[in-house]
């Protein structure tokens, strides 16, 4: 355990407990090794017990992490102005990736309300049922009037159209774990032994997989991730999309700087209860796994798939471009009480040292001409 962390309750540990034994039998099925892939699967997604199917707070002060419409309603106030655009090129739809708290979708519904864009319907993804009900709770409290236009989904529509909107969602989707060496390009997975959880390598058998880490160039002992799992969702997005654009926000980088020759050690990252470490066997289903996003392959991936590259800047440059720097104007600087709160999350939203830089925004597209506006300064393309 590492030593700065909170220690759980008697319940979570014990629920991490169960979760921990399902995975050794899934282990001791697979005839004693999973992929990383597999066991970030199951810690997160496991039915009933993972993290993200299981009733522990994930959001706010009170989860492990907070995202961007949790630090404020600028954010989504700011991304219904991109939204207009696109479904004025397209069709009044839009269709969110994974929720969270559902703060995002009643902010945006509510500043497409205040500009007379409403879309006909708005689609939640949600493979969480904690936070589906989360998200349904807060929209019946804040925007009651507006629930006949939101509907859950259980599965990704055949045919997409309008916006897409995946806010901090590649990020936590199982990645491989690769290693290259001496030895050749291995798999880093994951044994148990006297019910503890070990790492082994093995030679990588999933030719998708193997033929990728053979195109990436890397120093021996490298170890970074690989994510099938990003690519097949964005392709499948992509081959689904009629007419509209997906709008990706996340953590990340290109190609280039994701597999640096001095990140040896990948980006693999967990969040509990505000701290980040490095170590995923501990409190499975207690905490968050991430792995920062390849927008390389990202981008290839959607192209592959008959999309276009609209866009790819960072998060500061996006919201500029769409506005943010406006809602702030509208607040009185006298009233202290009001304009400082709202200044500092404007920061925090765009200051390099903290979302600004590390965030990225790309567009992917198809049936949809000219130039989007939160993509008008700051392009970052070069960098893919």
């Amino acid at each position: 355990m590492p030593a700065t962390l909170p220690t759980p309750s008697t319940e979570a540990a014990q629920h991490s407990a169960r979760l921990c034994a399902f995975i050794r039998s899934d282990i001791a099925a697979q005839g004693g090794w999973i992929s990383f892939a597999r066991f970030m699967e199951l810690a997160l997604y496991a039915p009933g017990l993972g993290y993200y199917a299981a009733g522990a707070r994930k959001l706010g002060a009170e989860g492990d992490f907070v995202t961007a419409p949790e630090i404020s309603p600028l954010f989504g106030r700011t991304l219904a102005w991109q939204a207009v655009e696109i479904m004025a090129q397209s069709t009044p739809q839009i269709l969110e990736l994974g929720a969270g708290s559902g703060k995002l979708a009643a902010d945006l519904l509510a500043e497409l309300e205040q500009l007379n864009c409403l879309p006909e319907r708005y689609s939640i993804l949600e493979v969480s049922p904690d936070l589906r009900e989360r998200q349904q709770v807060l929209l019946k409290e804040r925007l009651p009037h507006l629930l006949n236009r939101v509907h859950w989904l259980e599965a990704l529509p055949e045919a997409i159209s309008g916006a897409v909107i995946a806010n901090e969602v590649l990020d936590a989707l199982p990645v491989h774990l690769v290693h290259w060496n001496n030895d050749g390009i291995l798999e880093r997975g994951v044994t148990s032994e006297r019910e503890v959880f070990a790492w082994q390598d093995r030679p990588i058998e999933n030719p998708a997989l193997l033929q990728i880490a053979k195109e990436i160039s890397v120093p021996d002992g490298y170890l970074s991730e690989i994510s099938l799992a990003a690519r097949g969702l964005v392709a499948s997005l992509c081959e689904r999309m009629q007419q509209g654009v997906l709008l990706l926000v996340d953590y990340g980088f290109g190609a280039g700087e994701y597999y640096h020759p001095q990140r040896t050690q990948g980006t693999l990252m967990c969040h509990y209860r505000h701290h980040a470490h490095d170590e995923p066997f501990y409190l499975p289903g207690l905490q968050d796994i991430t792995a920062h996003v390849d927008f390389s392959a990202v981008a290839e991936s959607a192209l592959a798939s008959g999309a276009q590259l609209l866009g790819y800047t960072t998060q500061a440059h996006f919201l500029i471009n769409c506005g943010i720097a406006d809602f702030l104007a509208e607040a009185d600087p006298e009233n202290l009480r009001d304009y400082l709160p709202l200044s500092a999350q404007l920061q925090k939203l765009t200051s390099p040292a903290e979302m600004g830089e590390l965030f990225k925004v790309m567009a992917l597209g198809k049936g949809v001409n000219g130039m989007l506006r939160g993509f008008a300064a700051g392009d970052r393309s070069r960098l893919l």
